[in-house]
């Protein structure tokens, strides 16, 4: 791509957008509680400000994801559900164009510090142009989704040959499959955070904004390695999963599946999960490639 490629070039000719205030809008003409939930929680400024400081800010999210996407330096790179900006300002890219897309116009505002252009659409129907990005990254937003194989689908379009889409911090449907007295231990889990104003559970509002957000958090759902190989591999792309607990750095790369919490634990072996293996990993991290054509359908 020429070297100063802009967001509105990007933009499908068939798709109009509007400029608000410096964040490009496009149509969005699907509503879910789900949806409007990313939406609401994201608007409310104390709420994306706590997740802007709190959240995939460590330094082990810092040094898994620079070991397995390199420098962004002279990289188109796409930021789907980016919320406040979380990742580059963790990780502090400078890419040659780097995009961010969001449901929430108030996370989009606050993402603009970090390098970010802004443009507020539906991760289900994004309204760019195919086969433009050299890096496509979908952190923590995937399970926000009402359907996940339709927004993987999504981003992996916009991936050039050669290019490279990561995915990361979505629960891995394996380790959460809590049942029985597991299943009745995490869900009491809501009302010990709400006494101790723990994270997203500060307030009922907040609360239940959050939950309604997590469409596919829920004991018994989540991604899957067949969601991304079924997904992404006849669109050409060689696959690879990395299961994990969040606190891991680069050695994820040699197989290191870091430890889950003793809580998350304990409800595992309540409902018959091993925590030591990789299907009790919590998230699983996928790395993809783009190195050959889509089948044909």
């Amino acid at each position: 791509m020429p070297g100063k490629t802009s967001l509105l070039q990007l933009i499908k000719s068939d798709v109009q957008v509007v400029d608000g205030d410096g964040i490009l809008m496009a149509p969005v003409r699907r509503s879910s509680p789900g949806l409007e939930a990313n939406r609401d929680y994201f608007d409310h400024r104390d709420w994306a400000e706590a997740y802007l400081k709190f959240c995939h800010r460590s330094p082990e999210f810092k040094d898994r994801w620079v070991a397995m996407t390199g420098p962004w330096s002279g990289k188109i790179v796409v930021d789907i559900g980016c919320g406040p900006g979380n990742v580059n300002a963790n990780l502090e890219q400078v890419p040659l164009l780097l995009i961010g897309v969001d449901i929430s116009i108030g996370a989009l505002s606050m993402a603009r510090q970090f390098g970010y252009q802004a443009l507020r659409a539906d991760a289900q129907e994004l309204p760019l142009i195919s086969g433009f990005a050299d890096l496509v990254v979908v952190n923590a937003a995937l399970h926000h989704c009402d359907d996940m194989a339709m927004a993987l689908g999504e981003a992996a379009r916009l991936v050039a040959p050669g290019g490279m889409l990561l995915v990361d911090h979505d629960p891995q449907l394996s380790a959460w499959d809590f049942h029985g007295v597991g299943l009745a231990l995490w869900k009491s889990r809501l009302v010990i955070y709400r006494l101790m104003k723990k994270g997203f559970h500060r307030s009922a509002e907040e609360q239940g904004v959050a939950l309604a957000s997590e469409i596919h958090h829920e004991a018994g759902d989540g991604v899957t390695a067949d969601l991304f190989r079924s997904v992404l591999e006849p669109r050409g792309f060689e696959v690879e999963l990395y299961p994990h607990n969040h606190d891991v750095g680069a050695s994820i790369l040699k197989g290191n599946i870091g430890k889950a919490s003793t809580k998350l634990r304990w409800g595992q072996m309540l409902s018959g999960i091993n925590p030591d293996t990789s299907a009790a990993a919590l998230s699983l991290m996928c790395r993809a490639r783009l190195t050959s054509a889509p089948q044909a359908s």
